[in-house]
């Protein structure tokens, strides 16, 4: 499985596995308390899944059954027309050079690998910017399905009546991507490349046992261990999600945050960030 299934909800990447059947899962979960008599819940999913996972376990869907609102990343991940248009719009590009060009001369083998898994050529991408090439080979070999067993939506599908609140949404989470330097861009070319050729990990097991640890390692390597992609992928999406989920959980709405795994991962994770401003953070299964 690839890194991002773990962080970026419009990535929609590809989990590896080896049955059609439902795979039952015990993900990570903590409560979140404020001290005054208010709480929320923290959630770590999986963004894409070749199957369905039944991520409600009797302490997640209690968790779940008494939130008062659904905070999710993006709210619409249903909508993959309006998610594509999206893309399509941010990603746009005149007269870019070969894909070839924009990498390290010692990361061009393993790039014409990846351009044949994914059926493309090097010239391909002279009407998209870096970071939309990065990503549009990323998914390569995924599946539709894959992005539609998400847990993400799964758990926006069983919201009910109750309000599903973005903290970030497509255009804002794709334009984290498009606002990078063309430098740091060329970066996430060479770690999707590179990431593609290293041997596959079962980071899906990770997540179905809770492994934080395993996570934690995961975002500590590949494109999250260049400094200023975690800065703008991780650790600065987790500051600005720390504050909309304080403020949420202050003001009662018990919200049950449900987020890609690796943001809850070690220091810089949201649990980490909620205990630095004073909430009771605890884990519960």
């Amino acid at each position: 499985m690839r890194r991002p299934a773990l962080l970026l909800g419009t990535l929609l990447l590809v989990l590896s596995a080896c049955s059609p059947t439902p795979r039952n899962a015990d993900p990570a979960l903590w409560r979140v308390e404020d001290g005054h008599g208010h709480t929320g819940w923290l959630f770590g999913t999986i963004h894409s899944s070749d199957r369905p996972l039944e991520w409600r376990t009797p302490k997640v869907g209690a968790a779940f059954d008494q939130a008062g609102a659904i905070m999710v990343e993006v709210g619409n991940l249903a909508d993959e027309a309006e998610v594509a248009a999206t893309f399509a719009r941010l990603a746009r590009s005149e007269g870019e050079p070969l894909l070839s060009a924009r990498i390290a001369p010692s990361d061009r083998p393993a790039l014409t690998a990846l351009l044949k898994k994914a059926g493309r050529a090097d010239g391909d991408f002279a009407g998209l910017d870096t970071w939309a090439a990065a990503l549009t080979l990323a998914r390569a070999g995924a599946k539709d399905d894959d992005a539609r067993n998400g847990v993400d939506r799964s758990v926006i599908a069983a919201a009910g009546k109750r309000p599903v609140v973005e903290l970030e949404g497509a255009a804002a989470q794709l334009s984290l991507f498009d606002a990078l330097p063309e430098s740091e861009q060329r970066d996430l070319l060479s770690a999707v490349v590179v990431e593609a050729a290293a041997p596959e990990r079962d980071l899906a097991k990770s997540w179905r046992t809770g492994d934080m640890a395993a996570i934690e390692q995961e975002t500590r390597s590949g494109l999250l261990a260049d400094p200023e992609l975690r800065e703008v992928l991780f650790t600065g999406r987790n500051r600005r999600w720390t504050a909309r989920i304080a403020q949420a959980v202050r003001s009662a709405q018990k919200p049950f945050v449900a987020v890609g795994a690796a943001h809850m991962a070690g220091p810089d994770g949201l649990p980490a960030m909620l205990s630095a401003q004073g909430f009771t953070v605890t884990r519960v299964e």
